[in-house]
């Protein structure tokens, strides 16, 4: 079992997809044990410990959180951690690369559609990234996985990034491309008043933001999705101090993003087009909220949930316990997590349709 251990090891930090999928396989005394001869450092007992076998690795090799100082950089490595973890993607009946001709500038969309000679609701998806990292691509098996389970059409959109991209340009392009969705309804086989937004960590910001910022509006979507979100600047929470170091989303990464999505751009913290919950939530579409355990942003989470439930909005909010920001996008290597984006991808479609 030592021999085996210390050979899994090697191929972890080689950052092969293949070993840490061999990983997700092992019995959980197992995978314990190979945290203990990682020697991950922090004290996250409740943690899956195949994530804390993946955050010990990383300590390992010197890296710590996924933004830095080199914004270029930063991009590069995040897309190559999410290529080195990739196998066959879901099948998805029809995928398709799109141009959208916006009034803020044309931006790229991929389009998935599990039925195409069938009206579905619409999911238009905005990717995670903390604004500044994030693509098409690194969201492509997520977006699959929500199409095939929630039996909806997706919209991923490839809006531009922070720091060249300031927030109202960002949240003007997605709500541009959220109105040329409801536009062109009828050529994408929309089901009637069946649009919403969706999206991870700052992808749930923004949909938040665009749901706010559109209500009373044609294009206004019926529902949104938040996975993890990030809806306060100005806060720390008790989660921001309890999990700030050693997992997928550092302290020093939200200081990151806080430097190149706000001050860069002299937008206050409090703003709502950065922090919706400090926004107008009294008209807010019907909201299905998750939260990570493990994850800086969790209190944020819930505070939002509580909040929208408060002035009369309906609400699912649930939180995965044992999971760490990020883990929507672990699903090539980890059964837990494919398991909960399943489960969370079908619990939305019910939740969607009971408030329709």
């Amino acid at each position: 079992m030592v021999a085996f251990n210390r050979t899994l090891q090697t191929m972890i930090e080689k950052g092969q997809g293949t070993a840490a999928r061999t990983l997700d396989r092992l019995p959980a005394f197992a995978q314990k044990s190979l945290v203990k001869i990682l020697r991950y450092p922090h004290e996250y007992p409740e943690l899956d410990p195949l994530i804390q076998c993946m955050m010990a690795t990383q300590l390992r090799q010197g890296n710590s959180g996924f933004i830095g100082a080199d914004v270029v950089r930063a991009r590069k490595n995040f897309d190559l951690q999410m290529q080195s973890i990739k196998t066959k993607p879901t099948a998805v009946k029809r995928v398709e690369d799109l141009r959208l001709p916006l009034h803020s500038g044309t931006i790229f969309a991929r389009h998935y559609h599990p039925a195409p000679s069938k009206k579905l609701p619409m999911v238009v998806f905005y990717h995670g990234g903390g604004f500044v990292v994030g693509s098409l691509d690194s969201h492509d098996e997520v977006c699959r996985l929500l199409a095939v389970h929630a039996k909806v059409q997706v919209m991923s959109i490839d809006y531009p990034l922070a720091p060249e991209t300031s927030p109202i340009k960002l949240i003007q392009s997605c709500e541009d491309a959220l109105a040329w969705v409801y536009q062109n309804r009828k050529q994408l086989k929309i089901l009637k008043n069946r649009i919403s937004v969706a999206g991870d960590s700052a992808g749930g910001n923004i949909s938040a933001v665009v749901a706010q910022r559109s209500v009373n509006k044609v294009h206004a979507p019926q529902a949104q999705l938040l996975l993890y979100p990030a809806l306060d600047f100005k806060s720390r929470h008790p989660s921001f101090h309890a999990y700030k170091e050693g997992l997928v989303l550092t302290g020093t990464d939200v200081d990151f993003v806080t430097q190149y999505y706000a001050d860069t751009h002299q937008v206050e913290l409090d703003d709502p087009i950065i922090s919706p919950t400090y926004g107008q939530h009294d008209k807010s579409p019907p909201a299905f909220v998750i939260t990570a355990g493990h994850d800086v942003l969790h209190d944020e989470g819930e505070i939002y949930a509580y909040k929208l439930r408060h002035r009369g909005v309906k609400v699912h909010y649930q939180e995965y316990t044992d999971q760490a920001h990020g883990f929507v996008n672990l699903t090539p290597i980890s059964s837990r997590a494919k398991k909960y984006v399943i489960e969370i991808s079908k619990n939305y479609r019910k939740f969607w349709d009971k408030h329709a």
